[in-house]
């Protein structure tokens, strides 16, 4: 057995002369303990709210989706997006139109993104979870092009689930000359009409800004005939995604960008890890004013340990050994504190889960969720836990070295 941790553990565990050394070896333990378990919260809390808002985009964004790196649309019988159409693991291929129009009804307007899709959008993605209201998923029927809103859009315009009236759509037009005097000829015009439902991805980004639609509608209104704005792709289930994902990049090339859901969000996930980040950088500096506890407890123990010094050089411990000792005790303290931290920090986030002891407000309904979501990461426990002993380690290294060696002087 490694002899200073032996002696170590020994001078943790055993009573010493002065009650005081017990009391503040004590405090330093759960010092470090409650700001691991802080730490093990507060990272799960983060992973609750990254997986519920990925999970609210599931429903509305393709598993891939492949854009053009130059411009904004490219023909939609480009022979490279034809090959990946083909690729045997391709259960569902949609083409979209995506731009930028003004929507108008009933005197009240809105800047809005239309997107155009095929018919097979609802097989696509799990569009029909999210819809509200009395109709059913649908873009068109005879002559008439519908438009499913996001609901906070259609609070903006005052449609309602069903509009009575068309939603007057808006986009410039993008060739020939006009008229200054009549600004109208700059636009072109078209009519949408209610299926009778809303989506409601409980996202702002598309419940305040998206109208679904139609590709031909979409290609009609904003002079795109003949192109998209990107191939959206659905996988056979048993896919092996990333292999699958690499194979759409290598046949874009240079040409086309592959996104999948994550990348699809990028701003929205990436501030949300700056966000877990920064949370992270503060409670580590609150666990390394908690290990100063240790370094109290360690200076006490080592005053009180002088006659052991003593004995143990007399036994032939090189002052190497003895500092290590110290060390070793320090380490200890950091262990302990970090493995009882983590564990009651995973018995919180389970009566969370549980129970939800912890609610959003006070009102129910006012949020998306009632209560904080946790969802505990084994590669978070992995960090925190090597945190702690890496403070630890950090904060009573020099100052064991110098007490130590007074003591020994």
């Amino acid at each position: 057995m490694n002899f200073p941790f032996f002696i170590a553990r020994r001078y943790l565990f055993s009573k010493k002369s002065t009650n005081a050394i017990n009391i503040i070896s004590a405090i330093s333990v759960v010092g470090v303990a409650v700001a691991t378990m802080a730490l093990v919260v507060t990272l799960s809390v983060f992973n609750g709210f990254h997986d519920l808002v990925a999970s609210f985009f599931t429903s509305f964004d393709p598993q891939l989706k492949v854009v053009p790196l130059k411009g904004k649309t490219v023909a939609a019988d480009d022979p490279v997006l034809t090959q990946i159409r083909q690729l045997p693991q391709i259960e569902v291929a949609t083409e979209c139109v995506e731009d930028q129009a003004l929507a108008i009804y009933n005197g009240h307007q809105a800047t809005v993104m239309v997107k155009g899709v095929d018919d097979n959008f609802d097989r696509l993605t799990r569009i029909n979870d999210i819809l509200v209201g009395d109709g059913e998923f649908s873009l068109h029927a005879a002559d008439m092009d519908y438009g499913i809103l996001g609901i906070q859009l259609a609070e903006q315009l005052h449609t309602g689930y069903t509009y009575d009236h068309p939603l007057k759509i808006y986009a410039p037009r993008r060739e020939g000359q006009f008229d200054i005097t009549n600004p109208e000829e700059a636009f072109e015009e078209d009519e949408l009409y209610s299926p009778g439902v809303l989506f409601n991805v409980k996202q702002a980004k598309y419940d305040k800004n998206y109208i679904i639609t139609s590709i031909a509608f979409a290609r009609r209104i904003f002079g795109q005939q003949g192109m998209l704005s990107s191939l959206e792709l659905r996988l056979k289930p048993g896919s092996n995604f990333d292999a699958v994902k690499s194979e759409i990049q290598r046949l874009g090339g240079s040409q086309f960008m592959v996104r999948d859901r994550f990348e699809q969000q990028d701003d929205t996930f990436k501030i949300m890890k700056i966000e877990k980040f920064i949370a992270y950088i503060f409670l580590t500096f609150i666990l390394m004013v908690a290990c100063f506890n240790i370094i109290g407890s360690l200076s006490m123990l080592i005053i009180d340990k002088k006659d052991d010094v003593v004995t143990l050089r007399n036994l032939g411990a090189s002052d190497r050994q003895i500092i290590r000792i110290f060390l070793f005790e320090g380490r200890l303290i950091s262990a302990i504190g970090a493995i009882i931290g983590i564990l009651f920090g995973l018995l919180l986030c389970w009566l969370q889960q549980q129970y939800g002891l912890v609610g959003l407000g006070s009102t129910t309904g006012n949020f998306v969720i009632d209560t904080y979501p946790v969802s505990v990461h084994p590669e978070d426990i992995l960090l925190i836990f090597v945190t702690v002993l890496i403070v630890g380690f950090l904060a009573v290294w020099y100052p064991v070295r110098y007490f130590a060696r007074r003591l020994l002087a």
